[in-house]
């Protein structure tokens, strides 16, 4: 067999240096290799040995007092060795492919179910702020001037109880994409940064850097759908027929790229929005579970397991989930609305009068002062608070559901 070692022995005398088939040799009619042989083994045992003239000739080499005999021997009646370590490698190779594909498959099962755990999430969470996402859009789109209480009224009288969810389809489908992107890429950025680093635990640095890198991602993926629904909610955006129709009436009049107007403050505030959004998240997580009720709960977890109800096998539980959430969209929100209102008047300007991103800011303060930079924000933190603890809230429970790894 190739690779194997041969000693030759005789009788007190010193083992002769070892054997070493040659491993590229072919297991055919034939098998290469070598002996060493002793000086003193008579001449008429090689002449025995018959030498094919396909193999390497015979070649005598003396060392150390020793012959080497390079030779090529005919198998049984001709019959072809089988080819066991070329049949091993083979089987081997196919089970390195096979368990490939199968963390391949797997990787991508548990992508699907990461995304659909935050698609879900925003689903559920926006349809339950849409009238309070309706007010917000009032205040900033439209300039509304009234008290809160006052445009409620108008809106319910003039439009009725659907009224408050005008748009809210449109909403949904920008917001479930970009949730989804936005939780799977956080969580992916979170685990290569805490790879690459070698620690036990994030940073809270990284947390941040994950947390901006996956907002730049989102929006940059998701931006054109939150650029339809702001024409749609925009006064006349009931003529252009929907989204479909909001959408071949921006390309035909204004080219594809209108549908990216404002991507540049749309990055500048979703970089620290999600920096903070997941960060804060993550720190008052990461305190809490290392308190002594955080262990706790932990190990009672662990004892439990699969028969806890979703809910209750929430790390946090699920008053801190809805709380922490509620606590890191505020934030996030009051850090960043600034650049949301930037965005929302660079979307809403036409081709024939658009201004630059700066010229826009300095028209904002100039018409309203510093104000006008948070007009809406009482209305918007509490579409937030409860949008971003709802949101957390799903999203942790549906990667329970859905199993995620």
């Amino acid at each position: 067999m190739q690779g194997d070692i041969i000693h030759y022995q005789h009788h007190k005398q010193q083992h002769s240096p070892p054997i070493f088939f040659n491993s590229s040799s072919d297991f055919g009619s034939s098998i290469s290799g070598g002996l060493f042989l002793e000086p003193t083994v008579p001449d008429s045992f090689i002449r025995l040995l018959r030498i094919y003239p396909e193999s390497n000739p015979q070649r005598r080499v003396r060392s150390s007092g020793a012959l080497f005999l390079s030779v090529t021997l005919p198998n049984e009646e001709g019959k072809r060795f089988p080819e066991h370590k070329s049949y091993i490698v083979q089987k081997q190779q196919r089970k390195v492919h096979t368990v490939n594909n199968r963390v391949r498959g797997g990787s991508a099962v548990n992508t699907t179910k990461h995304l659909w755990a935050g698609a879900i999430a925003a689903m559920v969470s926006r349809t339950c702020v849409a009238p309070l996402e309706r007010l917000k859009l009032e205040y900033i789109v439209r300039g509304e001037k009234r008290n809160i209480l006052e445009l409620i009224k108008t809106i319910a009288i003039t439009q009725g109880l659907r009224g408050f969810w005008k748009g809210n389809l449109v909403n949904v489908l920008r917001t479930a994409p970009f949730k989804a992107v936005n939780f799977y890429a956080y969580d992916t950025y979170r685990k290569q940064l805490l790879r690459f680093s070698g620690n036990e635990e994030t940073t809270n640095f990284e947390r941040f850097i994950a947390g901006a890198a996956a907002g730049i991602t989102a929006t940059s993926i998701c931006l054109p759908l939150d650029t339809i629904r702001t024409k749609l909610v925009a006064p006349g955006g009931e003529a252009l027929g929907g989204v479909i129709g909001a959408f071949q009436y921006m390309v035909r009049t204004e080219g594809i790229f209108s549908l990216y107007k404002g991507l540049i403050p749309s990055i500048i505030s979703m970089a620290p929005s999600g920096a903070v959004f997941y960060g804060v998240y993550d720190i008052l997580k990461s305190a809490y579970l290392h308190s002594p009720e955080g262990m706790k709960r932990i190990k009672n977890l662990h004892k439990q397991g699969q028969e806890l109800s979703a809910f209750d096998q929430l790390e946090l539980g699920p008053v801190r989930t809805l709380l922490y959430g509620a606590i890191a969209g505020a934030c996030a929100e009051a850090a960043t609305y600034p650049f949301e209102v930037l965005r929302r008047q660079l979307q809403m300007q036409v081709q024939s009068t658009k201004l630059s991103t700066l010229a826009t800011f300095v028209k904002i303060v100039e018409h309203g002062g510093i104000p006008a930079l948070y007009a809406g924000l009482i209305p918007s933190l509490l579409q937030v608070l409860p949008s971003a603890s709802i949101s957390y809230f799903v999203y942790e429970c549906m990667k329970i559901v859905l199993k995620v790894e």
